[in-house]
């Protein structure tokens, strides 16, 4: 395994990141997921506490939990399963602060909860819808675009591991990745326009 001084941590997938660091213990792996999903916990946190000093003790809590998390479960989809951890954090801690508040703060709870699983259910639902349109349309895609999107976004490699399987240059993997992006997001509006 390379030395953690040489290694470009924004190269590595989130995978790769998590494995690096249930190895290594060394917190800087985190520290690159926290780099790219911080604003989006951020985000979520705002949402449910209302409160951006408030929500950003809570990002820091939640990446502060990770540390311990990422070395007791098998993550497959790193982004989605933050996204819940997150969500059951904010929603904790709610019901801690609820629980010495009015019943008017636990009816609030219990709609943010109910409210953001109807939420979780209809964007499952467009996920699939989407995952289907991107499946229909993938193979009108040139050879190389396909096969450099399937590596990138469903086996979740780098642009480094692309180009060194596929032989490509890094800078030919981000150009088939960014045209294929462009070229699916055309097939699929067309599906689209044409039902």
């Amino acid at each position: 395994m390379q030395n953690d001084n040489t290694i470009k941590f924004a190269e590595l997938s989130d995978n790769e990141l998590i494995d690096r660091f249930r190895y290594s213990h060394n917190n800087q792996y985190v520290g690159e997921l926290y780099t790219r999903y911080a604003h989006l916990v951020l985000g979520l946190c705002i949402k449910y506490f209302k409160d951006l000093e408030v929500a950003k003790d809570a990002t820091m809590g939640i990446f502060e939990l990770l540390l311990n998390e990422l070395k007791r479960h098998k993550i497959e989809n790193f982004k989605s399963w933050l996204y819940t951890v997150s969500k059951n954090y904010c929603l904790q801690e709610l019901r801690k602060k609820s629980s010495s508040n009015s019943k008017e703060d636990l009816y609030k709870v219990f709609i943010s909860e109910t409210m953001e699983t109807e939420m979780d259910l209809h964007l499952h639902k467009e996920k699939e819808n989407l995952i289907l349109k991107m499946e229909q349309a993938l193979p009108s895609l040139k050879y190389n675009q396909r096969l450099c999107l399937k590596m990138f976004y469903l086996e979740g490699k780098s642009y480094a591991d692309i180009s060194k399987e596929l032989e490509f240059s890094l800078k030919d993997v981000k150009s088939h990745i960014q045209n294929g992006k462009r070229n699916l997001k055309i097939k699929m509006e067309e599906a689209n326009v044409k039902k």
